[in-house]
């Protein structure tokens, strides 16, 4: 294995120019924009950023485009990009300017640099080990939608890269980072920030930053370049060894090479599915699709076992699968009323139901249609593949069905789990909007005809513009809890969060409920409150009543979900 070294511009080139290209082992980029800024972050204070992983060859071996625009490669060699995919590609969006594929839809990734940054760090990076890669979320700031106006500014102001605002965008201390590599010259910059005079101290300490960030494309990067002599299946090996070794992917990616490397050209295959399930208003991780795969290949979900499985089990398995994901979202949409997988506790969930459906023929009596959706609304309260084990418990059911078993004997397993199956008060307490009851509140609400308190328009995921869009409400804001000595985490409990607009959010801001709950009551009537459970006697929504008042919502929620899931069972 040879060693050499190439600057970030080399390689943003070498990617342009088609000279560097991605092997279909390679997962699709998955970054947001907040990974690209701490990305930018971390090369601009000249922190270490690992190593690039090459393989030249002359084979010809399946391929996959890459996010952003590439030229035809003119070489008689390829040089494929087996690790620093995501790094690449990210660099490559912001200095050349130009946008990325991200999940079928192409987006620019805008950053923002903060020409007045505290040249200390201000900020440590929280690392939640149990987070995905390809987790939703795109803001700066979690809080972003209950934190004041000033609470935000002054976290951004600390920080010298933020994704781009428009309100940001307009203050003259803050430039667009890809207008700043294509630029040469700093006077636009400059005379933006209100430096106009040469004596002014502030010109050279801004040139200089702008200089430090176009050194980004200097920053150089060790490549590792395997021998042209290994053949394709060994380099899969060592993209599976290395990638496992170093924890960077999960075990769907490394599963994903292992399939594509006996099974040539099935990511399209993959791909191609994946975006229909997305048209269905299912964008699902890959990951899903293959341990559905597995699943129907193996009779369990573990991916371990997939390199044990010859092409034409696969392929027999991918048919047969992918009518059981598509009878597995059918059922979801139209016999239980879920239409996105952010309304899932664990998409584990499709995978049971489309191993049941196979067993079943798709052929279901009403009776046990009725049961079927009892079990997929109270698995998905009780979150019964998001603790533990949950490949373990994915095989309990997978196992069952396999030998027969019918969804009475999957609601006995949920019932084994959790004790019961009804939802009481006791069980919200110290809940949050990670929760699985969170989910199930929010389907509950819906299905009692919640609507957001100024516009009526009734509560759902698919409403478009800042205006309309869903967001979760802080009933007792954040701030008005601070200021009575409560915690973070009192200010999180479920039975303080309610589901409104955008715009109704901001409008709010940080009222306390005394004074903006009394106001829609008497306009829009207390049945809007009701829909959401929400205590509407003057008592309660004081902040010295606050334990009270999340004790009675907690009460009328418990209800509430007990009567969206009841009658089920009985069915």
């Amino acid at each position: 294995m040879a060693r050499a070294d190439a600057t970030v511009e080399e390689l943003v080139n070498m990617i342009e120019r088609g000279r560097l290209r991605l092997p279909g082992m390679q997962r699709r980029y998955v970054w947001r924009s907040p990974r690209v800024r701490d990305l930018m972050d971390s090369l601009y204070r000249g922190y270490p950023s690992g190593a690039i992983l090459l393989w030249e060859t002359t084979e010809d071996v399946p391929l996959q485009e890459f996010a952003i625009s590439q030229q035809a490669n003119p070489y008689q060699t390829t040089q494929l990009l087996l690790d620093g995919q995501q790094r690449l590609t990210s660099l490559s969006a912001v200095i050349r300017g130009e946008p990325v594929m991200v999940r079928g839809r192409k987006r620019p990734i805008e950053l923002l640099f903060n020409l007045e940054h505290p040249e200390k760090l201000a900020f440590v990076t929280e690392v939640n080990e149990e987070a995905d890669v390809d987790e939703e979320g795109g803001e700066d700031d979690p809080d972003s939608a209950d934190s004041s106006a000033d609470e935000l500014m002054q976290r951004f102001n600390k920080m010298a890269f933020v994704v781009a605002t428009r309100k940001l965008e307009q203050l003259p201390h803050w430039v667009k980072v890809s207008d700043v590599f294509r630029s040469t010259s700093d006077r636009e910059f400059l005379r933006k920030a209100g430096v106009t005079d040469l004596d002014d101290p502030r010109g050279e300490k801004y040139s200089q930053r702008l200089a430090r960030l176009r050194d980004i494309r200097k920053y150089v990067y060790r490549m590792d370049v395997l021998e042209s002599s290994m053949g394709y299946d060994e380099v899969t090996e060592i993209f599976v060894r290395v990638n496992s070794l170093g924890a960077k992917l999960r075990s769907s990616d490394l599963a994903l090479a292992q399939i594509t490397a006996k099974w040539r050209n099935s990511l399209a295959e993959f791909q191609a599915f994946q975006k229909a399930c997305a048209a269905m208003g299912f964008d699902l991780d890959l990951g899903i699709h293959l341990k559905n795969l597995v699943a129907f290949a193996t009779g369990q979900s573990r991916f371990q076992t997939v390199g044990n499985v010859d092409v034409a089990t696969l392929q027999a398995a991918w048919k047969e699968c992918r009518r059981g994901m598509e009878f597995a979202l059918n059922f979801m949409r139209s016999n239980v009323g879920i239409s996105s997988p952010a309304l899932l506790s664990s998409p584990f969930i499709l995978i049971a139901i489309a191993s049941y459906g196979h067993r079943r023929d798709y052929t279901l009596s009403p009776e046990e249609s009725a049961q079927l959706r009892y079990w997929t609304l109270v698995a998905n309260a009780k979150g019964r593949f998001s603790r533990g084990s949950s490949e373990t418990i994915l095989d309990q059911d997978l196992g069952s069905i396999r030998q027969g078993g019918g969804v009475r004997e999957m609601i006995d397993r949920v019932r084994l789990q959790f004790g019961r199956l009804d939802i009481t008060a006791e069980e919200l307490e110290g809940r949050n909007q990670r929760s699985a009851l969170f989910k199930t509140m929010f389907l509950a609400f819906h299905a009692a005809g919640a609507t957001d308190w100024r516009s009526n328009l009734r509560i759902s995921l698919d409403h478009k513009g800042t205006q309309d869009r869903l967001q979760f409400h802080h009933i007792f804001p954040k701030a008005v809890l601070r200021a009575a000595g409560r915690s973070a985490r009192e200010a999180d409990d479920i039975a303080n969060l309610s589901f409104i607009s955008g715009k109704t959010n901001r409008q709010i801001s940080d009222k306390a409920p005394a004074e903006y709950l009394v106001k829609y009551r008497a306009g829009a009537g207390a049945a809007g409150l009701e829909a959401q459970c929400i205590p509407t006697t003057d008592d309660l929504l004081h902040v010295d009543a606050y334990r009270r008042f999340l004790d009675e919502r907690r009460q009328r929620i418990a209800a509430r979900l007990n009567e969206f899931l009841g009658g089920q069972e009985a069915a």
